[in-house]
Order: C-alpha cells, then structure tokens, then sequence
C-alpha cells in the first residue's frame, strides 16, 4: 500500500509541475526513478525505458525557453530565498557538465533502435531508419536526418499494419526523433566541428568584431515600423552597418491600440523595445532620436540635436499621424489614434466621462458626457466604436449608482455612402449591422462641420457630446520635406518601381511615407502587411546592390485581405473571393494578429486577455492615468 500511494502522488502531481514548466527537475526527477522502479521490479516494457529518457532529459537539460522555471528564473536568482543560488549554481553544473553527455548518449541509443530492425532482416522496410542511424551516432547532418526519420516513422505508422506495441515504439521514437531536429546534437557532434571550421572559412557578419563593421556600407533606417524592422532584419546576413533611428525606444503593433484605447489591453501588451529586438544582431544599433532633416547632397541624416550620420543607403520608414484635413484646431477636441500616447489620452477622456456623467446633476450635461462621437467609417473607427459600446453595456455594468452606463449614446458619423469603403459591401452592410445591434448610431453621408468643446456640428445638425475620437484620416511624416520632393495630398513621396525616390536612387521610401503604384496600377494601402512587404523588398535590393548582384524586379504589392472586428463574435474578412463574417471572421481575425504580434509572451498575455475578457466581459487596465481633463 505504501508503494502504491506514492506512487500514485507522484503520477498525478509531478506531471501538473511538468505540463507548466515549473520545478521541472525536482518533478522529473521522481518519475525518472518510478520509471526505472516499474521497469525493473514489476514489468518490462520499452515504452517505460523511454520514459526514463525523456525524464532524464528533463532532469538534465531543464524545462526549456518556454515554462515558468524560465520566466521566473531571474527573480529567483535575485530573491533572498534560502538555497536558490546553490541549487541555480547545481542545475548550471548539470547541464553544463553532463548535458553534452546526455545528448550524445540519446543519440547513439535511438540510433542502435532504428537499426535494429536492419539487423533482424526487415531492410527494404526500413531501410531509411537504417541510413539515418550512422548519422545520428555521430551527430554529422543531424537535424535535417532526424526530421526525414521522423517523417518517416510517421508515414509508417499509417501505412503499415502494427501492432499496439509497435504503435508506441514508433511514437516514442518520432518524439526523440523531433527532439533533435528541434534542439540540434549538442556540443559534443561532427555538426559542431563542421559548423566551427565554415565559420572560419567563411565568417558570417553575425561573428565580426565591431572593428570590422567599422569600414562596411552604412544603411540608415528612420523609423522602426512594420517596414523599418523588416528591412533590419532582412539585411542581417548583409555586409554592412545598419542604423535604426526612431523617436521612440519601442516597436508599436498598431491594429490593437484601439484595444488599449478602450481598456482591453495594456500599452505593454502591444508594444515592444527595438533594442530587445535587435539583441542579437550584430550589426545593428539603435537610436533614440528624431530626424529633423536629410542632407541629400551630403547623405547625412541629420538630427534634432544637430548630430548628422552619414549614410550609403536610407530608407525612410516614417509611418503617418492622424489628419484633420486642414482643421488642426480640432485636434485637442477630437483625439487621433496612432501612438500609445493618444491611446491612453483617449483611455483617459472615455474612462473619465463616465466618472465625471456619477457626479454630474445636471441631466443635460450628464446626457452630453455620456454621449461618445466617432469621425471615420474605416476600421479604426468601426473597431473603436464597437469596443466602446461593449465596454458601456457590458464591461462597466453595476459598478456605478447614479448613472446607467449601457445607455451612453456612441454615434460613428461617416462622410462616405458606407462603412469600410474597402472591404466589400457586403461586409460593409454586415458591419452597419453589428454596430446597430450593439447599440451604436451610424451616420453616413454625413460630414464633421465643426468640433469644440461642446459636441459636433455634423451635417448642419448639433450633436452635444463631450468625447469626440478622431479616425478619419492620415498623413504621412515631412519626410518629402526632407528630401526636397514634391509629396500628395497625404504627404506621401511617389516612389519608383524599386521603392527608390525619384532623382535618388540611394533612398528608398515604404509604408505611409510612400506612394507606390505597385498594386496592380493602384497605390499601395497603408497596412501593416503592405509595409512589411515593402521592407523585405527595399532589404533585398539593397543586398543585391552591396553584392553586386542584379536586382530583383520591380516590387508589386499582394494583397492579403481585409480585417475588420466589430464586437463579441462579430468580424468581416474580406480575403480574395472569400467573404467571411460573424464568429469565424471573429476568430480568423484573433488568431491573424495574435501571430503577427512580435514575440510568445505578447502572443500568450494578449490572449489571455482576450479569453478573460470574453468569458467575464472585463477589462483589465481600466486605469486613469496622465492627470485628469
């Protein structure tokens, strides 16, 4: 009975600490020994030496990158909890130590199994497992060797007629198998010594000292968008400095500030340092500064303190700010949303007019706080007026005593004949709707005549409103400025087919700074993809031009759809010939911008965020910041 019950404890309570990555090697370590106790005392089984393996492995070589041994790891090693530093210093040994000897023993041994079947006389069977075994032993070709096996295995599992046993062998072994196609053979490999002799023999930029990069093509990028990052990144194999020049120390995911805007995420949630991103690539730096004008005759790049970095290559991915169409004085009335700046500015004014509407006594002017005003039909307005009306109905119910906060009025005024000009009409009329049903009052072919302090005059009709959001329009940066070209309506420089500025073939505008007619005639939309897209493009003719290569072709845009989110369950999605709305368009559109998100933590708060929300229809950061209005 003993035996029994903790056994029992151990098979149901390590295997939690192992699903999370928590503790993993004090909670392997247990199932490490009941393995080898069950294979050696009660009944012989491959499957339970292939749990010692794995366990093993655990025991060694720790959770890995993704578990909360890793995520609380630093906090740990700083606490003045007893042991810690010993035990950190033990588990460092251990992998450090015995964890090269480990991987080679996993390899060797799941070679001696996959020629097993040779040496029984199955050889045209298993012939591809039988190749593959030399290979693993020896840790020589071993991630794309190991990813064949595994396919294999795979493949014959499904087509040959096994028995349950069997089934389990060639499961385990797929998972080792897949083990060190993702992980690699370790240190102790032919791979490490081939890998250390190219190294040599052709040095990548990635292993230069500083003191080489010195006399390398200097590339500057202005802005660390969707397109200045892509173009970075690209070039990081290229041979040549690169310079990333932004006025701010962060990367912003643009698609989700409404969400911050209307108390759903965290500025934190949707934004990212550039110099955390840029780590580790060695021949990148980063700047925290603001261009103030481009000296094109000198190819300087000169700054807002009067400091000039030269430049063989510029690349001007400068992204755009909210327009008023020559009605700048409205804009302390009516809020833009393109920086965390206005989001939590617009975060602020809407959580503070239903605090203000509590202690108002006056039913007019409670009427006109609780009335919200949206300017601009396109996504940024659709999906801003939908969050605030489920935040009114649903996100803020009984917690307030004098006012009812579901019977705010939220009305979205669009000069055009529909929402979404965009998208399809379908998925325009289907947007219409959604707002409808959530309570919010669409005006079309209506026009913002004025904006103040009291509300809006729209269409000769007055609106009393105290919270008016602007998502009508953009215009790019003064980059034309700088380069002394002539730029549209909306500030944009018209690009030639190589992205580069006419006059200047070393200078290449993307994104919002640009007016490329590379869409099958038509301009590029400023989107996120569209930017990106452009950036890969800009990157790649400029390692063309370094290398002496030709260049690629001309660039052309594909497009790859619109997406739009209304509220609970409700989206469009306009991809091609496919219409999608409702909760598929929902969830295409939840899992598309969690995956462009930059990097797994994002992509795991955002939606556990989301999932939270969903299910209690609360918002995480409702918080009143940057002083009241």
């Amino acid at each position: 009975m003993t035996a029994a019950t903790v056994g029992a404890a151990i098979e149901i309570v390590c295997p939690v600490f192992l699903a999370l990555g928590l503790a993993t090697r004090l909670a392997a370590t247990p199932m490490l020994i009941l393995s080898l106790v069950i294979q050696f005392e009660y009944q012989q089984l491959n499957q339970h030496l292939y749990w010692a393996a794995l366990f093993g492995w655990y025991v060694v070589m720790g959770a890995g990158p993704i578990s909360l041994d890793r995520l609380l790891a630093p906090g740990l090693a700083a606490s003045p909890l007893p042991l810690v530093g010993p035990v950190g210093r033990l588990y460092a040994a251990l992998t450090g130590y015995l964890g090269p000897l480990y991987q080679v023993f996993i390899r060797v041994w799941l070679a001696a199994l996959l020629f097993a079947p040779i040496m029984a006389g199955r050889l045209v069977l298993d012939w591809v497992l039988g190749f593959a075994s030399p290979f693993l032993a020896l840790g020589l070709a071993t991630r794309p060797i190991a990813l064949v096996a595994a396919l294999w295995l795979l493949g014959m599992g499904f087509a040959m007629d096994l028995t349950e046993l069997q089934r389990i062998d060639h499961l385990y072994w797929f998972f080792f198998l897949g083990l060190l196609a993702l992980r690699g053979p370790g240190p102790i490999a032919l791979d490490r010594l081939l890998k250390q002799q190219l190294d040599r023999l052709f040095p990548t930029i990635m292993g230069w000292a500083d003191v080489s990069l010195a006399n390398l093509p200097q590339v500057v990028i202005v802005g660390a968008g969707f397109g200045g990052l892509k173009v970075a990144y690209g070039l990081r194999l290229a041979a040549c400095r690169v310079t990333v020049i932004d006025k701010r120390n962060y990367h912003l995911f643009q698609p989700l500030l409404y969400q911050v805007a209307t108390a759903s995420l965290s500025p934190a949630d949707i934004a990212t340092p550039i110099r955390t991103m840029f780590r580790d690539q060695h021949n990148v730096r980063v700047l925290l500064s603001e261009v103030s004008d481009v000296d094109t005759t000198g190819q300087q790049v000169i700054l807002s303190d009067h400091t000039r970095i030269a430049y063989d290559y510029l690349v001007l991915a400068t992204g755009a700010r909210h327009s008023y169409f020559g009605r700048d004085e409205w804009e302390p009335y009516a809020p833009g949303l393109k920086q965390i700046d206005d989001a939590t500015a617009i975060r602020r004014r809407l959580l503070l007019a239903f605090e203000q509407a509590e202690n108002c006594t006056e039913l007019e002017e409670r009427q006109r706080l609780l009335t919200f005003v949206i300017v601009g039909g396109g996504p940024t307005g659709v999906e801003l007026a939908g969050a605030i009306a489920e935040l009114a109905r649903h996100g803020l119910t009984g917690e307030f005593r004098n006012i009812d906060p579901a019977k705010a009025r939220v009305l979205l005024i669009q000069s055009g004949p529909r929402l979404l000009p965009a998208f399809s009409e379908r998925s325009s009329a289907f947007s219409e709707q959604s707002l409808r049903a959530l309570g919010v009052e669409v005006l079309t072919d209506s026009r913002v005549e004025q904006v103040d302090a009291d509300g809006v005059m729209v269409s000769g009709q007055r609106i009393g409103a105290r919270t008016v959001f602007w998502a009508a329009g953009v215009v790019a940066s003064p980059a034309a400025r700088w380069v002394k070209k002539e730029a549209d309506s909306a500030g944009r420089i018209k690009v030639g087919p190589d992205l580069s500025v006419p006059g200047l073939p070393n200078v290449f505008a993307i994104g919002d700074t640009a007016l490329s007619a590379a869409w099958d005639g038509k301009p590029v939309p400023g989107l996120a993809p569209a930017a990106k897209q452009q950036g890969g493009y800009a990157a790649r003719m400029i390692k063309a031009r370094l290398e002496g290569r030709e260049p690629p072709p001309p660039f052309r845009y594909h497009h790859l759809g619109n997406l739009a989110t209304i509220g609970r369950k409700a989206a469009v999605v306009d991809i091609g010939i496919i219409r999608l709305s409702g909760a598929p368009a929902w969830w295409l559109w939840g899992i598309m911008h969690i995956l462009f998100l930059v990097d797994v933590r994002k992509r795991l708060s955002v939606a556990i965020e989301w999932f939270w929300a969903y299910l209690t229809f609360k918002r995480g950061t409702r918080l009143i910041t940057g002083g009241r209005e």
